[in-house]
Formats: C-alpha cells, sequence, structure tokens
C-alpha cells in the first residue's frame, strides 16, 4: 500500500498541471493544480503547514481547504502550539504535505498515548499501594521482557492506546513474576474509587474521544472503555452500550470532569410542541438567549396541530443546558423537551 501511495505522489508531484501563487513578498510559488492553502504552507516549510490555522488569499481571509489558482497571492496565518488537522488529509494534494501530516500526526499520537498511558497505569498501581516511582529498572525490565515489546515506553503506550490493559500491568510490576500469569481474580482492587478517577479536560487529543451514543458533557456522570488501538471512548455512566456484566464493568476507568473546561459539547434535545406560525424561530432564539449554539435543526410533523422539533445545540456542561431547556420550556407552544441519547 505505501508503495503504491508512492508511486500516486512521484506521479502528483512530477506530472501535474502546475499554478503559480505568489507570497506576500511577491515569491513565486508553483504548486500542482487543486493545491489547497495547506499545500501552499507546507511548501514554503514544514514548520509553517503544522502550525498553520487560517489563510489569506489576495488578502481576504479563506479556507485552508479551498483550491488555488493562479496569480493569487496566498499568505498562511500560524499560531503558536497550533496542530495539523487530520481531516486535512482529505484534501490536500502534494506529498509533502500528506507524508508530513501523517507523521506529525503520529508523533502526536505516540505522545498522547504514553501520557495516557502513564495515567492509567499510575492510577491502577495506586489501587495495589504502590507507585510508579517505586518500581525498580530491573522489575520494569522483567514486565517489558514478558510482555515481548522493545521497552517500558511502548508498554505504556501499548495502555493508552487500549492495546494492553494497566491493571494487569500494574499488577505485574508490584508482584514480580508469579503475578505474569494470573489475572486477578478481584478486579474491584485495581483503584478504580473516586480518589483514582482520572480528570477529563475535554482536550485531550487523538486518543480520548467521546461517544456519539450519549454525547456526554460536563457534569454528567463519565466513564472510560478502551478501544483497542483507538485509545480511550468515553460514555455516560447510564449509556445503554456500557458491558453488563459485572467482569466487564469492573474493567472501566472512573472518570471526572476538570473544573475549568471552557470548551463547548454537542447535545440532542427532542422539543414537541404545538404547531404555530414562527415557532421554530421562537425555539431557536430561546436557544440563543440562553447563551447556545445551534449546529443543526430539523422538524418532523406528528399531525396538523402538533410537530416536533430536533436540535443539536452546543453547550458548555449541565448548568449550561439546563438553562436552554428552561428558556424552551417556557416558550407558550412547547409541551415536552427533553435530551435524546441514542
Amino acid at each position: 500500500d505505501d508503495s503504491m501511495e508512492f508511486i500516486e505522489h512521484v506521479k502528483v508531484d512530477l506530472f501535474p498541471d502546475e499554478i503559480y501563487v505568489f507570497t506576500p513578498k511577491g515569491r513565486i510559488m508553483e504548486l500542482p493544480s487543486g493545491a489547497t492553502p495547506v499545500d501552499f504552507a507546507y511548501a514554503i516549510h514544514t514548520d509553517i503547514g503544522n502550525a498553520a490555522v487560517a489563510c489569506r488569499i489576495n488578502r481576504n481571509l479563506a479556507s485552508l481547504s479551498q483550491p488555488l489558482q493562479s496569480g493569487q497571492t496566498v499568505e498562511v496565518i500560524t499560531a503558536p502550539g497550533a496542530r495539523p488537522n487530520p481531516a486535512w488529509l482529505s484534501f490536500v494534494v502534494t506529498g509533502k504535505a500528506r507524508s508530513s501530516i501523517r507523521h506529525a500526526l503520529k508523533t502526536r499520537q505516540r505522545a498522547e498515548s504514553l501520557e495516557l498511558g502513564r495515567t492509567l497505569l499510575k492510577r491502577s498501581l495506586k489501587g495495589f499501594g504502590a507507585k510508579l516511582s517505586d518500581i525498580s529498572d530491573a522489575q520494569k525490565q522483567l514486565v517489558v521482557n514478558h510482555n515481548q515489546v522493545n521497552n517500558f515506553d511502548d508498554l505504556v503506550s501499548d495502555i493508552g492506546l487500549g492495546n494492553r490493559m494497566a491493571y494487569l500491568v500494574a499488577r505485574q510490576l508490584v508482584s514480580g513474576t508469579e503475578g505474569m500469569e494470573q489475572t486477578p481474580a478481584n478486579l474491584e482492587n485495581t483503584g478504580d474509587g473516586k480518589s483514582g478517577a482520572v480528570t477529563i479536560r475535554g482536550t485531550e487529543g487523538l486518543l480520548v474521544k467521546f461517544a456519539s451514543c450519549c454525547k456526554p458533557i460536563p457534569g454528567d456522570p463519565i466513564v472510560g472503555v478502551m478501544d483497542s488501538g483507538n485509545g480511550m471512548v468515553i460514555h455516560s455512566d447510564t449509556c445503554s452500550k456500557l458491558p453488563e456484566s459485572d467482569e466487564d464493568r469492573a474493567r472501566l476507568t472512573h472518570l471526572k470532569w476538570a473544573k475549568d473546561i471552557t470548551d463547548e459539547f454537542s447535545v440532542e434535545l427532542r422539543v414537541e410542541l404545538e404547531r404555530q406560525r414562527g415557532v421554530i424561530a421562537e425555539v431557536a432564539n430561546a436557544v440563543a438567549m440562553a447563551d447556545g449554539n445551534i449546529e443543526r435543526i430539523g422538524v418532523e410533523e406528528q399531525n396538523a396541530k402538533f410537530g416536533v422539533v430536533n436540535l443539536v445545540v452546543h453547550v458548555n456542561g449541565r448548568r449550561h443546558l439546563a438553562r436552554v431547556m428552561r428558556r424552551v420550556r417556557n416558550i407558550r407552544a412547547v409541551t415536552h423537551i427533553g435530551r435524546v441519547r441514542h
């Protein structure tokens, strides 16, 4: 696959229909037809591409995915700490941009898997009354050899990716060789109480995702499910998709929200109402008055008198959601409003 992809890149780069665009200082850049501002940014320098957040085309703000045309002047706007977006891979056309983005994402995933894996391992060790700093290098090496990985970082990264269970590695680290072949009989002793809960900020990156089924928001009680190779998926602790057996539930990671989350989260709402002229606008206005942002709105007709409005709204937590729902509930035509969880 990699060799075929390389040939495709060579074909695109060597035999393109070229376009010619300018940097703000008047330097001419040659790019293949269909190239975007992201391709332009990587053509200038990998660091510019990795830090790109926006662009100006002929001094007007434009989308990073917009195909460029010959004669345009392109200015890339960067920000310190910015990182490549995986979505860029769906529209870049140059081999350099594609390989640079992939490399940056791989590096970032490694760093995030190490951080998440270390957090989960420390939490499990705490359940055994131990600290990672107390484990000798010799004991770590024994566990590395037993698990047939190259080094301890690879083992920790595997935990963060969801390929290994933190509590099994923790047990091996604290119990020596006799614990290598055993699965803990009592999974409850792995430090999953509130004191061992992992804090979620909402901005964890590539390896912590929010479940689309229950769409948890700050304030909801939450648990983490390790998804092999993909890290952790966060669910509401009442989600119907969570495992039912006691053994499987004991393997869930207990989580808590950080106190200072500023990100927005999407919530689906179902509003039942009497059909009246202007009522949809009234619902949208009520959401806006409560500082909510509507991502999507859809209307179902039930009959001539009643209808249903389905909303996807951005809120920053349960209190904010309650404020939005209260505003909508106060509309005279609204008969019921509820949060939808699939």
